[in-house]
């Protein structure tokens, strides 16, 4: 059986198929695209077609399970039309059996109609059967382009305080910062440069997708969002757009500069996921962390070291492309347990 898992997000959808023999996976092939679903969610269609088409024809894929968290960009009123919207459009577009990863498990179109929410934001359920391959008991955390999941898991079921972005941003469990698509003003209100400390300036001038690719911690290739100047993603373009955050320009500091900067911005990040993280840990007494996403080893590892805890990789048991897409795995996986 072949099976399509899909995290389809506000910013990027991700895909996993999933080839299972007698429930045990066989293979697994991934891939992602970028679309802006606040822009541009008429082109959801499409994009799922597509990339399923880049690893398989259409008509191999048996069944197809669907988590997102698309449903907040400001396209839509509220969440529950965004659900909905997304949930019209892959029931348009896929003829095979179809599901909705929601904070009870899978749910079909007829019961997401119902309860919309329950659909909204829920891939972190997804991503935890994935975690519970690793430890029982654990805290994974996930961080993305955009935002960084904090759930912890006890006894091979996730425990989460909060079961809607609204909630877990008050328990720590959801820390709305990522590794691409975060504006840098957003978390900074200092910066500190040859022992002096600058205040930032609040603009759309650079996020942290420039400040990765300066440090060399990201490829050109990871970069998939637009830039905020609408300028290209080489080192020497990020970092023009981060001496804008100090009010300066590379005619006033040097690159050298920049990268002492873009190490204080890393540093804050970091900080800003682990006051997320210990909360979690100090509600749910767990110690053992586990990491995914495309921060698991830029910003999460060293979070959960800065708070001296034990960290595992879901690189352990995926590669470092399916832990990117770990959501839309276990969606996948979701799905061909639901159809059992």
């Amino acid at each position: 059986m072949k099976v399509a898992g899909f995290d389809i997000g506000g910013a990027n959808t991700d895909l996993a198929v999933i080839d299972f023999e007698d429930g045990e996976i066989k293979n697994i092939e991934v891939d992602f695209a970028y679309l802006p679903m606040w822009s541009n969610n008429d082109d959801l269609q499409k994009v799922l077609i597509d990339l399923i088409e880049n690893v398989c024809p259409i008509d191999e894929i048996d069944a197809v399970g669907i988590s997102m968290t698309a449903e907040l960009v400001d396209a839509y009123d509220t969440k529950k039309d965004g659900v909905l919207d997304v949930v019209e459009k892959c029931e348009d577009t896929f003829d095979c059996p179809t599901a909705y990863v929601g904070i009870d498990g899978m749910l079909s179109k007829s019961e997401i109609e119902k309860t919309p929410l329950k659909a909204a934001a829920a891939n972190w359920i997804a991503t935890a059967q994935i975690a519970t391959l690793i430890s029982d008991n654990c805290i994974f955390i996930d961080t993305g382009s955009t935002t960084t999941d904090i759930i912890p898991i006890k006894e091979g079921k996730e425990c989460a305080i909060g079961k809607s972005d609204f909630d877990r941003s008050a328990t720590g469990e959801l820390v709305y910062t990522g590794t691409l698509r975060t504006n840098l003003a957003s978390f900074l209100d200092k910066v500190t440069l040859n022992d002096k400390e600058y205040r930032v300036a609040s603009e759309l001038f650079a996020q942290t997708a420039d400040v990765y690719t300066v440090l060399g911690l990201i490829s050109q290739e990871d970069y998939v969002c637009d830039t905020f100047d609408g300028e290209g993603k080489s080192k020497i373009e990020c970092a023009r757009r981060i001496a804008r955050v100090v009010c300066a320009d590379l005619e006033m500091i040097s690159m050298e500069d920049v990268v002492e900067l873009s190490k204080d911005i890393h540093q804050k990040q970091v900080e800003q996921i682990a006051d997320g993280l210990k909360q979690v840990v100090e509600a749910q007494n767990l110690d053992l962390i586990v990491t995914t996403g495309l921060g698991k080893d830029i910003l999460d590892r060293p979070a959960a070291e800065l708070l001296g805890l034990e960290v595992k990789s879901m690189g352990d048991i995926l590669t470092d492309e399916e832990c990117v897409v770990a959501p839309a795995v276990g969606t996948a996986v979701m799905m061909e347990k639901y159809l059992i």
